[in-house]
């Protein structure tokens, strides 16, 4: 962090124009993230479940009143231990290093982490899910924490998406940014690591001509390919898919939001995979 403070070291901050806070405040925009390879995480929970996962951290942020709490005191030497900045500040401070009234207590920020695609090897019955072109910060943390839950090794984003470590991304994962491995490629990169990887690569469409509870998608590696929230699968990548997927509707609208119908097809697969296990086991 800035060159005010010493790793470790303990201070206290009043107002939003600190040099140091500045600089935490401008992990805002993309290209400071990106520039320092840092993101921000909200809230006790995401700061404790990124500490005890190993996570790089840089700076430690908590309320004052949360200064006499042992647990916020227990992080704190934590990270303090692993060379963080450890900053006690006011409510103002904090609102607005989050940009928003009623902020989380307690805030850290963290080195970002990104798995090379090369080194992405689908074995067994893992899942993992590739994204195209992913728009919208609320969506694509809410399928992280949707390929949390159904056990899911990872997510390839695929071609221009918005960023998995924007403070708003991070919010909807719920902390599943720090179970989830990330990956990034270019269409040509993705196609040609498809050409050389294991499994059933399965797209959805809006002419799909198989209904999504139909395939098997067990007893091999799935990658589930979801396209654009405007556009869907571009002609390119739905001709690359073993399966191409339609969810049928039954209502007058002719679509779902992405992360709800990635949810629908990542507990479809999960339920494949689990009928499997329970078959073996009979």
């Amino acid at each position: 962090m800035n060159g005010e403070t010493k790793p470790g070291q303990v201070r206290e901050i009043t107002s939003p124009a600190n040099p140091a806070i500045k600089e935490i405040r401008a992990l805002a925009l993309k290209k400071n993230r990106d520039a320092g390879k840092r993101f921000l995480a909200e809230g006790l929970k995401l700061v404790t479940d990124a500490l005890e996962g190993g996570w790089p951290v840089h700076a430690l942020i908590y309320g004052k009143r949360m200064a006499g709490e042992a647990h916020v005191q227990a992080i704190a030497a934590k990270a303090r231990a692993r060379g963080a900045d450890i900053f006690e500040v006011n409510d103002k401070v904090l609102a607005a290093i989050a940009r928003r009234d009623n902020p989380q207590m307690v805030l850290g920020v963290f080195g970002q982490r990104w798995m090379p695609l090369a080194s992405i090897r689908p074995e067994g019955n893992e899942v993992w899910v590739a994204l195209d072109r992913v728009r919208d910060p609320g969506n694509l943390g809410t399928i992280l924490r949707t390929a949390d839950c159904v056990g899911a090794k990872g997510v390839i984003l695929v071609g221009e998406t918005t960023d998995p470590y924007s403070i708003e991304a991070v919010r909807a994962t719920m902390g599943s940014i720090f179970n989830v491995q990330l990956a990034r490629a270019t269409v040509p990169a993705f196609l040609a690591w498809r050409k050389e990887s294991r499994g059933l690569l399965v797209g959805t469409h809006l002419e799909g001509a198989v209904d999504y509870r139909e395939p098997d998608y067990s007893g091999q590696p799935v990658l589930l390919l979801m396209g654009n929230e405007q556009q869907g699968l571009p002609a390119e990548l739905a001709a690359s898919c073993d399966r191409l997927c339609l969810i049928p509707m039954d209502g007058k609208a002719d679509s779902l939001n992405l992360a709800v119908a990635t949810g629908v097809m990542l507990f479809e697969i999960r339920r494949s995979v689990l009928k499997l296990s329970t078959d073996l086991r009979r």
